[in-house]
């Protein structure tokens, strides 16, 4: 019997140990339980901050876009006032160069026309000069005869 109490003894000694070392691993593991509770509370926390922050991100693009929208829209206008600038100038340069070769054409065709008109103008002019010249010398002699009467 002696035999059956040191044994029981030594299994009493065994569990004693037993509990101790499963208390102290029940206690590590309590610890790791609330130190992931207090890390998974601020990364809650981190969460909703970062969410807050993602919605005003999120509206902050929203109300960018609206903005480059409208702004894109009146670019648009001006785009379209630009172009039709363009071919308000593209229509008065064709006009010009219809007209231009209009007067191209009739001077071509009264080219004939405008050198006997030049021809005309240049007789006319010789006739002018010479009826002044025969003018002036008449009036020469007459002041001559009057001088010559008088002395």
């Amino acid at each position: 019997m002696y035999l059956i109490e040191i044994s029981v003894a030594i299994i009493a000694i065994a569990f004693v140990v037993l509990v101790i070392y499963i208390a102290k691993t029940l206690k590590a593991a309590t610890k790791t339980l609330e130190h992931t509770a207090t890390t998974m509370a601020s990364l809650e926390q981190q969460l909703q901050g970062i969410t807050k922050e993602t919605e005003q991100l999120l509206h902050r693009t929203n109300e960018l876009a609206d903005d480059i929208q409208a702004k894109s829209e009146a670019l648009h206008f001006v785009f379209d006032s630009v172009r039709d600038v363009g071919e308000s100038v593209q229509q008065v340069n064709q006009s010009l160069r219809r007209v231009s070769n209009t007067v191209v054409e009739q001077t071509e065709k009264q080219s004939d026309n405008i050198a006997q008109v030049v021809q005309w103008g240049n007789v006319a002019i010789d006739l002018y000069s010479k009826w002044k010249a025969r003018k002036v010398k008449v009036e020469t002699e007459v002041t001559y005869s009057m001088k010559e009467e008088k002395e």
